[in-house]
């Protein structure tokens, strides 16, 4: 992976690391919410609630828009898929070394040095 894409890793795991962030998350990917309707959902201040949406807008797991007064939230289904696609490839690497080990453990013991008579 480039830097880049470490750095976007980083962010996405920062911003999933939280149960709140990952509740925003799946209400703002479900539909669009004001930053004032997620904040009156939990039982935090309405800044806490900012916080939370700024992370997950920083990661690129939601954007925001603003209609009047009110900023608008939503979810960015394309990067919450790449975060699944990248998980991917991290359990198919897991996987792989998991099952050489299982062959290692399973190959029948062969002499490491060669005896002569």
């Amino acid at each position: 992976m480039s830097t880049s894409d470490e750095d976007r890793a980083d962010a996405w795991f920062h911003a999933l690391a939280d149960r709140t962030r990952r509740d925003i998350l799946r209400r703002v990917l479900a539909g669009e919410h004001s930053v004032t309707a997620l904040a009156q959902s939990y039982d935090m201040s309405f800044a806490a609630v900012q916080k939370h949406v700024a992370v997950l807008e920083r990661a690129g797991l939601l954007t925001k828009r603003r209609q009047g007064r009110e900023a608008l939230a939503s979810g960015d289904v394309e990067a919450v898929r790449s975060v699944a696609l990248m998980l991917g490839e991290l359990e198919a690497l897991w996987r792989g070394r998991i099952a050489r080990m299982d062959e290692l453990l399973a190959a029948p013991d062969t002499p490491t040095t060669t005896e002569t008579d």
